[in-house]
């Protein structure tokens, strides 16, 4: 049995590792998650993922630049290299497939990995393109895998002009994919203004707007087919 208070030092031990990128920190408090039994859900979403959202307030506010960054997300990957294995999918009573990626000019994928990692957990099918992606990788990939959801990120204002092209492009052929753009030069006007259908500020976010938009597709469809066989 894990106490409140053993929990709740781990996960201050797991986000302090990333916020201070301490490697070594990271990987003792995984390690001992997985030895007493803890939740690894918990311990990467309370832990290591609020540790990384903090790096990311932190480099908003000019006090981390990219070293602090990558040095963080190096800690993050190194915590979750050693619970990865032990996490349990989540029953959220939704599933869909998202197509998502990176934008083109743009190698920083740590928020994307974080969100795919929650989709994955949530059990939905995730088709991850990866970093640097083609505007037009976006629109073919939601064509072949017919997914739900399409999810832009970019972590620079050069790089997110690009997702208005893709938004438009997705949205003529195919009006009732949902689109949802995060990162973090990204702000809910711009999502708005541009035609995306959510702004994911984080991982939790992202989830929760997928899973509402998801749902509200399904039932779209479902009284498609049911106006079809009136």
């Amino acid at each position: 049995m894990v106490t409140d208070e053993k929990k709740q030092e781990l996960l201050e031990r797991l986000k302090n590792a990333v916020i201070q990128y301490d490697e070594d920190a990271s990987k003792e408090a995984s390690n001992e998650v997985v030895e007493i039994g803890m939740d690894a859900n918990e311990a990467i979403f309370n832990g290591l993922v609020s540790g990384m959202e903090e790096v990311g307030r932190l480099f908003e506010a000019q006090e981390y630049f990219v070293p602090e960054l990558l040095m963080s997300a190096d800690a993050l990957y190194a915590g979750l290299d050693i619970l990865k294995p032990h996490v349990q999918q989540m029953d959220l009573g939704v599933k869909g497939s998202v197509v998502i990626g990176t934008v083109e000019g743009d190698v920083h994928d740590i928020g994307k990995n974080i969100v795919k990692m929650m989709f994955d957990v949530a059990g939905f099918t995730v088709y991850d393109l990866g970093r640097d992606v083609p505007l037009d990788k976006f629109i073919e990939e939601q064509l072949r895998t017919d997914s739900d959801l399409v999810c832009l990120s970019a972590m620079m204002t050069t790089t997110m002009v690009g997702m208005k092209k893709i938004i438009d492009e997705i949205k003529s052929k195919n009006p009732n994919v949902k689109i949802m753009i995060g990162g973090a030069p990204v702000s809910a006007d711009i999502a708005e203004k541009w035609g995306a259908d959510g702004y994911a500020k984080d991982a939790n976010n992202a989830l929760k707007d997928a899973i509402n938009m998801v749902s509200s597709l399904k039932k779209m469809k479902e009284e498609a087919d049911a106006r079809k066989r009136a």
